[in-house]
């Protein structure tokens, strides 16, 4: 066996620990420590800000002003604070338009185009309550969705609890139902793992709660995020996650909070999004590698597996091709991911009719995982600035 042989050996290997990871260990982990999980508090009630960095986004702004500013909590603990990253569109005008008609909600605007980690963050010093909701400005979210973030802050070493995000356009091609299931399995399965032990390594943008004092504790990194000392501005959820678990506290999820928001519905819209996901994985994996043996060794592990798989497993993909054997992997791919298709069958007829769409659509993944693989891991590794 040549090197070669060895490292896509090692990298298949790689693969079926990160499998397994997510979709037995991670659940058995979950069903073993269910009772851990459902911890709640409903006693627990809060003062809340809503902050919704916003950047052209025209009149749909005054309509998610007015979804939230109404949302299922006690008026008098909500607050909307919308931070407009100098548009050059109308949303200054809508956004304003909806403050003048809810008593809750301040608009503010940067000096100049910030980026959405350093805009949050002015909200967050001129807001003064103990929780920070932060909610992409083209979603929509479910009326309870505050009342679901609040009572999974049981303890005080818990900074950040994240929501479920859906897709909201799901029916509007394959593309977009394709990633309907693929939204189903990474809530439902793949962060079971971090989840258990309370250090879910990257909590979505578009629905996520924290601690306001600890936020304001870490802004100075979050202000100064760079690249080989070049700024950078993409992957801030995933950043300021890690950070929060760096920093020592804990983060969780729930299903049971909601939002919806809208899929890339064409392929070259799709593939621009998964490429910004992947330089920020790559810069934030490699970031993590200094404090990621703190935490449980689970989730180290698991950890250390996404990161090698990432980088591995486009050798993988180029081996198969180059020795004339692709056909058979992409066999294998069609396989596999007809298991998931029989696993969301039988999963989605318990859930409601907006959520659920045809599994038969997950096949389409066969086609769109070895691209982003073995093209967008390369090209995001060489285009970090």
């Amino acid at each position: 066996m040549d090197l070669s042989d060895s490292v896509v050996v090692l990298s298949h290997l790689i693969v079926f620990v990160v499998f397994a990871n997510r979709y037995f260990v991670g659940m058995w982990v979950r069903k073993l420590m269910a009772k851990n999980l459902a911890e709640v508090d409903d006693t627990y009630e809060p003062t809340v800000t809503v902050v919704v960095p916003m950047f052209n986004e025209g009149e749909g702004i005054y309509r998610t002003i007015q979804s939230l500013a109404t949302l299922e909590y006690p008026h008098e603990k909500l607050r909307v604070i919308v931070v407009d990253d100098c548009s050059t569109d109308d949303s200054y005008h809508w956004a304003t338009k909806a403050a003048s008609e809810y008593d809750n909600v301040k608009v503010i605007q940067n000096p100049e185009n910030m980026g959405k980690r350093r805009g949050i963050n002015r909200a967050v010093r001129r807001a003064e309550t103990e929780l920070i909701v932060s909610v992409d400005s083209d979603v929509i979210v479910d009326r309870d969705v505050i009342r679901m973030l609040v009572r999974r802050f049981t303890r005080p070493e818990i900074a950040a609890v994240g929501g479920r995000v859906n897709i909201l356009n799901k029916d509007e091609n394959w593309l977009t139902r394709m990633q309907a299931v693929k939204y189903f399995f990474g809530y439902e399965y793949l962060k079971n793992l971090e989840n258990a032990f309370h250090t879910v390594m990257c909590l979505s943008g578009c629905l996520t709660a924290y601690r306001r004092e600890v936020l304001l504790e870490l802004e100075p990194i979050l202000e100064n995020r760079s690249v080989c000392g070049i700024p950078i501005k993409y992957g801030e959820d995933r950043f300021l996650t890690r950070q929060i678990v760096k920093a020592g506290y804990q983060t969780r999820m729930t299903l049971e909070a909601n939002a919806y928001t809208i899929a890339p519905p064409t392929l070259d819209h799709y593939f621009s999004q998964q490429l910004r996901w992947r330089r920020s994985n790559l810069v934030d994996y490699f970031g993590g590698l200094t404090h990621i043996w703190k935490v449980h060794p689970a989730v180290t592990v698991h950890y250390l597996g996404l990161f090698a798989m990432m980088v591995t497993y486009p050798l993988i993909i180029m081996h198969h091709f180059m020795s004339g054997n692709f056909f058979e992997l992409a066999v294998i791919h069609v396989a596999v991911l007809g298991l998931f298709c029989g696993a969301y069958g039988l999963h989605s007829l318990k859930l409601p009719e907006k959520k659920r769409t045809s599994p038969f659509e997950f096949l389409a993944m066969a086609f769109v995982m070895p691209v982003t693989y073995l093209l967008l891991t390369p090209l995001a590794a060489f285009t970090l600035d």
